[in-house]
């Protein structure tokens, strides 16, 4: 079961429809179409609506769960209610984000790194997080945790943001930043379902090193797009949205050594540029 088709979990079901039985919950009517095209069996719940999901009971051994948290408060429900609802699932994968770990200041760490959320959408996935690890405590589930980074793919790329002329930080104030790519995502979290260790967090970032600039004038070179101007720190918080401030002003080096030897994945896409050079300039118009 995918909890949440959105890109990823799409590409997940593309990938994997024809070796798993998949059902894809989706919240809205509109959403059916593309799970059904993907190769799944589109099923509609609201994770926010308890006494709604007990269709969701027995359906999966497996849950892929990429649902995001709500967009207020502190805590996430919603998978406190996928857990109640889904009891006869054994194996789970969660997909959470790299930015439980705030800001650290471009430190390059692995997984055992407490967690330092810094905005009320990271203390959400870190809820979640908590919300799986206790459940499989009691050896109720196997649950495994992957960190996920900037996801890009030739359709996620800052194209327009180039176009737009978003400026960027300066060297010297930059943040370094981790990637991977949609689709690899969906192949570590296909590998995690099979054979990832319970309680268990992973770091699912390639092998890139990138300050967030540097990532940018990759991409503009790679289509043919102006590098986007440089600003200083104060400068560049005041020309930004605070949504798009909160991404970056934040500064972290993953180490991915448990997803190449616990999980034994091997990459499609290595780092971003072996991408940007296979691909460069298919989309720029």
């Amino acid at each position: 079961m995918v909890l949440g088709c959105g890109d990823v979990g799409l590409r997940f079901v593309r990938a994997y429809a024809g070796r798993l039985r998949i059902v894809g919950v989706v919240r809205r009517d509109e959403a059916r179409d593309a799970v059904r095209a993907a190769g799944a069996l589109p099923l509609r719940a609201d994770l926010d609506a308890r006494r709604g999901l007990s269709r969701l009971a027995g359906l999966g051994a497996r849950v892929l769960h990429s649902a995001p948290p709500p967009s207020e408060g502190r805590d996430d429900p919603r998978t406190r209610h996928a857990l109640d609802a889904m009891h006869r699932a054994r194996a789970w994968v969660y997909l959470s984000t790299t930015g439980v770990y705030g800001d650290c200041g471009g430190a390059r760490f692995d997984e055992t790194r407490p967690v330092a959320p810094r905005n009320d959408r990271a203390v959400r996935r870190v809820a979640a997080e908590r919300a799986l690890r206790r459940r499989a405590a009691r050896g109720a589930i196997r649950a495994t945790v992957l960190r996920v980074p900037g996801i890009y793919a030739a359709e996620r790329l800052p194209l327009e943001r180039l176009r737009r002329g978003t400026p960027a930080l300066v060297d010297t104030d930059d943040v370094h930043t981790n990637h991977v790519h949609a689709d690899d995502l969906a192949r570590i979290a296909f590998v995690a379902l099979m054979r990832g260790r319970s309680q268990r967090t992973v770091h699912a970032v390639d092998d890139s090193s990138m300050k967030m600039g540097e990532y940018f004038d990759a991409v503009a070179r790679a289509y043919g797009l102006p590098p986007p101007p440089r600003l200083p720190r104060e400068q560049l918080r005041a020309a930004v949205s605070p949504m798009l401030w909160s991404f970056m002003s934040e500064s972290r080096r993953l180490e991915n050594r448990r997803l190449r030897r616990e999980l034994r994945v091997r990459l499609r896409w290595p780092t971003v540029d072996a991408f940007l050079r296979a691909h460069g300039g298919r989309a720029a118009s």
